[in-house]
C-alpha cells in the first residue's frame, strides 16, 4: 500500500450553503481555490477529489486534477473519503475539506505529526479570539484531554463557563476541519453506523468519539477560512486580494 496522500471529499449538495463549490470568487471557483493552494504547500503529496457529483468532476479535470466519483447518497465526508481511498489505496490519508482553500504548509505537517502519535485520528484547532464566534453554531468547538486527546465537538460554545461574566473562556478551542487517518480506521469508520450524537451535532467525527476511538487533536495559531455561508465568500475576497 503506497504511503501518504490528500483526500478532499466534495459535494454540492450542502445543507447550509447549495453549491458554494462552484460559487466564483474573484472570477474561479471555489473548489479551484482549495486545489490550487493544496497543490502549492504539499506539492509532495497526491492529491485526489472524492467526488458526489459530474459537474464538480468536470469542473476539477479540465484544470488538471484527479476525480474519483463516489455515490451521492453516503451519509459523510469520513465515507466519502473511505469509498475513495479503497480505489486511490493509501496507508495514510489527510482530508482536507473542499471549503477550505486557505491552509498553511503547517496545517499539513502538523497533521501527520498528530497522526503519528499513535491516536485513529488526528485533527486540528486554534484558540477562539472573538466571543461572537465562540458562540456561533457554525463554528465547531472542541474540547480536549490534558493529553490532547479530543473529549467532545459541538456546535454548541464549550465548555460552558458557569460564573462567566460573558467573555471567552480559558482553553475556548474553534476546530478546524482538517483531519489524518490511517486507512484502517477509515474501513473502521464506515462499518459502524451513524451515531446518535454524529447525527445530531451534523458532526461526523463524534462516530468516532462514540465508538471508543481517539482523536488527537493538534493546536495551531494559524488561522483557516471555512465557507459556512454566502457571507464568508466577501472575507475570502479580501484575503485573496
Amino acid at each position: 500500500m503506497k504511503d501518504c496522500a490528500i483526500i478532499v471529499p466534495a459535494r454540492l449538495g450542502s445543507q447550509r450553503f447549495p453549491r458554494k463549490l462552484l460559487q466564483t470568487v474573484s472570477g474561479k471557483p471555489l473548489i479551484l481555490w482549495t486545489a490550487e493552494n493544496i497543490s502549492r504547500i504539499a506539492p509532495e503529496l497526491p492529491l485526489f477529489f472524492a467526488v458526489a457529483e459530474e459537474e464538480l468532476k468536470e469542473v476539477l479535470e479540465k484544470a488538471g486534477y484527479t476525480c474519483i466519483m463516489t455515490d451521492p447518497e453516503l451519509p459523510s465526508g469520513t465515507d466519502r473519503l473511505a469509498v475513495a481511498n479503497r480505489e486511490a489505496g493509501f496507508s495514510r490519508i489527510i482530508n482536507v475539506q473542499a471549503d477550505e482553500p486557505v491552509l498553511a504548509e503547517e496545517h499539513i505537517r502538523q497533521l501527520l505529526e498528530v497522526l503519528e502519535s499513535g491516536v485513529d485520528m488526528a485533527t486540528l484547532a486554534t484558540p477562539f479570539l472573538i466571543v461572537e464566534d465562540f458562540r456561533d453554531s457554525n463554528k465547531v468547538k472542541v474540547v480536549t484531554s490534558l493529553s490532547g486527546r479530543a473529549l467532545y465537538f459541538s456546535r454548541s460554545p464549550i465548555p460552558y463557563e458557569r460564573d462567566s461574566s460573558g467573555s471567552l473562556p480559558a482553553r475556548a478551542y474553534w476546530h478546524l476541519g482538517l483531519y489524518g487517518y490511517s486507512a484502517e480506521v477509515l474501513e473502521r469508520f464506515q462499518s459502524w453506523e451513524p451515531t446518535f450524537l454524529e447525527q445530531t451535532e451534523r458532526l461526523e467525527q463524534l462516530r468516532v468519539l462514540e465508538n471508543g476511538g481517539t482523536i488527537g487533536v493538534g493546536i495551531t495559531q494559524t488561522r483557516t477560512v471555512g465557507i459556512d455561508v454566502p457571507e464568508d465568500l466577501i472575507r475570502l475576497e479580501k484575503i485573496l486580494g
